[in-house]
């Protein structure tokens, strides 16, 4: 990234939420809204004279896609960053914009606390996700992941694998720790192991 005021321009044919996106601007420090653009075709007009840190779009835009043009930024820039927004967290599209070369994902209504925090995320750490996104993408793949297990040893093995004793575990679950011993004795036998640190090493691996 090229100056310590980050250049950001945004995406969105929705114009009446730019005084809202002016506003958040007008409070950050180091990151300058460079652009407001109600269509891709119009920002990439204007690009070369901005060439923007970071690009926030919109993914559904009047007959445009959003995710299927982040393409076009990156033949201006090969390492600008782009943060995809909408209103709705559907699996499939926020698989479909990180396959297409995304660096974020936040669902609206935008905050400026929210939209702050994810452009410092991918300023720092080169990734942003909306919290809903993040649980819904774990949740898919611990569907996919244990399917020989019950509901019930889901949520444990989920607790397990975040270092929670068998008691923080009944806590959790409103059930005894008996319960819950008996649910680990039924992992451990469809796992094949006999021990907690044995279950945790064949989990990763499924």
């Amino acid at each position: 990234m090229k100056s310590t005021i980050l250049k950001i321009i945004i995406v969105d044919n929705d114009q009446e939420l730019y005084e809202g996106y002016r506003f958040f601007f007008e409070t950050y420090r180091d990151y300058g809204l460079e652009g407001l653009f109600p269509s891709i075709k119009e920002a990439l007009l204007d690009y070369e004279n901005i060439m923007p840190d970071i690009v926030i779009l919109e993914t559904n835009l009047w007959k445009e896609d959003g995710i299927e043009s982040i393409h076009k930024f990156r033949k201006k820039d090969p390492n600008v960053k782009v943060i995809m927004i909408n209103e709705r967290s559907d699996f499939e599209r926020v698989k479909k914009a990180f396959k297409n070369g995304a660096n974020g994902y936040l669902t609206k209504p935008l905050t400026k606390n929210r939209l702050h925090n994810a452009l410092n995320s991918i300023k720092y750490e080169g990734a942003a996700m909306s919290n809903d996104i993040v649980q819904k993408i774990i949740s898919n793949l611990n569907g996919k992941s244990y399917q020989s297990f019950s509901k019930r040893e889901n949520q444990i093995i989920d607790y397990l694998c975040k270092g929670a004793t068998y008691k923080v575990i009944a806590e959790k679950l409103f059930v005894t720790t008996s319960t819950i011993n008996f649910h680990i004795q039924n992992i451990y036998l469809k796992l094949n192991v006999n021990s907690k640190s044995e279950a945790l090493v064949k989990l990763r691996q499924l």
